[in-house]
């Protein structure tokens, strides 16, 4: 016992201690301070930071810098290959250890570093340094905003997506490459970023998503927020369109994978909805398609059934609509203090608009499929679809009862509430009998509910109009716009629509959408509106003037057809007496019942080749409007004009008809018979063919 007590005794005080290493480091030759530094790596604790501040102090940031320069082989006594190696593995380890100490890693001596540590990250690719390459970029880099900026400005996120998908899966090193990539995407700002990396952070996105769809431990959960991170950011676009141009699809199936796994299991809330504002992201990027489909990950035996992605995602969503909209409901009706929870309320506005957004793209590749129950049977099974359709029914349920809620208490006003109105129409516009009741019932006051920025309601009237479109082909729909008053919130929004001035596609489409409703309407004899009503004679004068300037046939057709429908409506004293109702209205109607008359190519075969212009193929095809406006003009007991039954306008006896109208622009011309036909396309031919008599049209004008 003695004998090894003596031992053990002798053993320790052989030992180098920590005074003894610093005097070497405060020696003059680099030569003792790298013996210094070789025997302190053996005895000195990583998470000791004074023993670490200490050995700091002592040997100074210089020799440090010089020994990481010859290292990477850039000082002034290289040496050896061999040499270099083992300064660079030494320099590293003793940097990465020093940062951790946070007021070391914030220094700016250690910021500097930055550049030459990622030189050496893309030099040594595999090499064991590697691993403290990353450790000290991210204790740096987490010290100070001047870090990740130094970081950033580096070419950091360059080398960090370059290196990423040769990382080994699951590895310390993967670990702080994704925490490095969630720094500079968090605190920096993203319109720079974004626009400046998007190749880089889709390369990114592709190594992360393998790293979610083949991890199971909790890193899978940061690969999951990473991605969620990236992906739906406001300035991502650039980003998408990276990805679309991968060449291959594994990233999407390693997404679709990794999603799976967290629906599927018990995980907190949190990570389920990250996987839903995931799932949201990646449609966006690749379509609705991703939804279904039976996918396998490469190297595994993992399989999963192609129905189970779209069920699972769409369960998720019903979920966490029916929750987050009884927690709102709760909020804003029931808390004591809504004022208070105004942070809480817009976050779970944010989440429903993505659970909001999901099912409507549910909706959007249900409808891909036409209609025809066989093509939708070929991509999903038949129980599949019936599940999917149950469930939507059952959803628009819960929403509608949530508008319901919201009229109780008198709320008009709310993004949350145009969120709903909108995957409503979205469903309704598919299937326009669902929740029937509930929708006749509340009608009149989704379509004058209005988002948080809107002066009066537009988009609500938006979001419906396929599915009122489609209603008032019948005259029970009809009578449903026309007892609620709901005709004039479509009308209003027509014009609205026209007064805007600057027509995209999309406006178009919408502005043929309402023009449609409101001539379903106005076709059918059962539904009766008042002949004075100030929305329609609003209405024909924004549609005369609309079509002022305009060369589509459909378009002139469509408007004239409309007026002519208003005016067999409308009284003449209703239409003088109305403010908005001017002297150069009537012009304008005249003008633009005349021109679609010329383009319903009554002059095809005898026109010059200057009014060829005015006939067009789509003019031809609008031949049942053209026989609404004729009809029109036929109000004093002249022949009946054959209509399809589709389009059968009412035939009676108006105080301003479209025969008025024409004689306004031309006096003495009345239409009561076929011959007044004969007559205008006579008076058209005249004006082309000799216009040196145009005089005898003008001085009736002038007089």
């Amino acid at each position: 016992m003695e004998e090894h007590a003596s031992s053990s005794s002798s053993s320790s005080q052989l030992q180098p201690s920590l005074d003894d290493c610093l005097k070497l480091f405060r020696g003059e030759r680099d030569e003792q301070r790298l013996a210094g530094l070789l025997v302190v790596t053996k005895f000195c604790n990583k998470d000791d930071h004074t023993a670490i501040r200490k050995i700091y102090d002592a040997l100074g940031p210089q020799f440090l810098h010089r020994l990481l320069r010859t290292g990477i082989g850039k000082g002034s006594d290289v040496g050896s290959s061999d040499n270099r190696d083992a300064y660079l593995q030494l320099s590293i380890t003793v940097l990465a250890a020093f940062c951790r100490v946070p007021q070391i890693a914030a220094s700016e001596e250690m910021i500097n570093k930055i550049p030459l540590i990622l030189e050496a990250i893309s030099r040594e690719a595999g090499s064991p340094i590697i691993e403290d390459c990353y450790e000290y970029l991210f204790l740096v880099s987490t010290a100070s905003e001047e870090g990740v900026q130094t970081l950033y400005k580096s070419g950091g996120l360059n080398v960090l997506a370059s290196q990423m998908m040769i990382l080994p899966d699951g590895s310390h090193m993967i670990e702080l490459a994704l925490r490095l990539v969630q720094i500079i995407v968090i605190k920096l700002p993203s319109e720079n970023v974004y626009s400046e990396h998007p190749t880089d952070l889709s390369l990114v996105v592709c190594a992360v998503a393998k790293q979610f769809a083949v991890l199971q431990n909790a890193l899978k959960f940061e690969a999951l927020h990473l991605l969620s991170t990236i992906l739906s950011n406001r300035y991502s676009a650039p980003v998408y369109d990276a990805l679309r141009l991968v060449e291959n699809d594994v990233w999407s199936t390693n997404l679709w994978i990794g999603i799976l796994a967290i629906l599927q299991n018990r995980v907190a809330p949190s990570h389920k909805l990250h996987a839903l504002v995931l799932t949201e992201c990646v449609i966006s990027i690749v379509g609705e398609r991703w939804l279904n489909g039976e996918m396998n990950l490469t190297g595994s035996q993992v399989s999963l059934p192609a129905d189970r992605c779209i069920l699972l995602i769409l369960e998720s969503s019903r979920v966490e609509i029916a929750v987050l909209l009884n927690d709102l409901a709760y909020l804003k009706y029931e808390a004591s203090n809504a004022s208070s929870n105004r942070e809480n309320i817009l976050v779970k506005q944010r989440n429903l608009g993505v659970a909001f957004s999901l099912v409507e793209k549910i909706i959007k590749l249900i409808s891909s499929f036409g209609g025809e129950e066989s093509t939708a049977n070929a991509i999903i099974s038949e129980s599949t679809f019936t599940k999917i359709i149950s469930g939507l029914n059952e959803t628009i349920g819960v929403v509608l009862d949530y508008i319901r809620d919201a009229k109780e208490h008198g709320q008009m006003k709310g993004d949350d509430l145009l969120a709903a109105v909108r995957v409503i129409g979205s469903y309704l516009a598919e299937a326009p009998d669902a929740c029937k009741d509930k929708v006749i019932e509340l009608l009149g006051y989704i379509l004058s509910i209005e988002g948080e920025d809107e002066l009066s309601p537009f988009y609500s009237i938006c979001f419906l109009l396929p599915m009122l479109c489609q209603i008032t082909l019948e005259t029970g729909g009809c009578k449903i716009l026309a007892s609620s008053g709901a005709f004039r919130e479509v009308v209003g929004y027509l014009i609205a629509l026209i007064d805007q001035n600057n027509f995209t596609s999309e406006d178009n489409g919408s502005i043929f959408l309402a023009c449609d409703t409101i001539l379903n309407l106005l076709l059918k004899e059962q539904i009766k509106f008042p002949s004075d009503d100030p929305s329609f004679i609003r209405l024909l004068v924004a549609l005369s003037r609309w079509a002022e300037g305009m060369d589509d046939a459909s378009i002139i057709m469509m408007a004239s057809s409309i007026c002519s429908l208003i005016l067999d409506l409308t009284s003449e004293e209703a239409l003088l007496n109305h403010p908005d109702f001017i002297s150069g209205d009537v012009g304008n109607l005249s003008k633009l019942i005349r021109r679609s008359f010329v383009m319903c190519g009554q002059l095809t075969n005898s026109c010059s080749d200057c009014t060829q212009d005015l006939i067009s193929d789509d003019a031809k095809a609008e031949v049942d409007l053209f026989q609404i406006i004729t009809a029109g003009a036929d109000f004093h007991g002249g022949p009946q004009v054959h209509v399809n039954p589709m389009w059968e306008p009412r035939h009676k006896s108006a105080p301003w008809p479209v025969g008025d109208i024409v004689h306004q622009f031309i006096p003495g011309l009345v239409i009561e018979s076929f011959w007044p036909y004969c007559f205008l396309s006579l008076s058209f031919l005249i004006l082309f063919f000799f216009p040196f008599l145009h005089f005898l049209f003008l001085v009736p004008l002038l007089l």
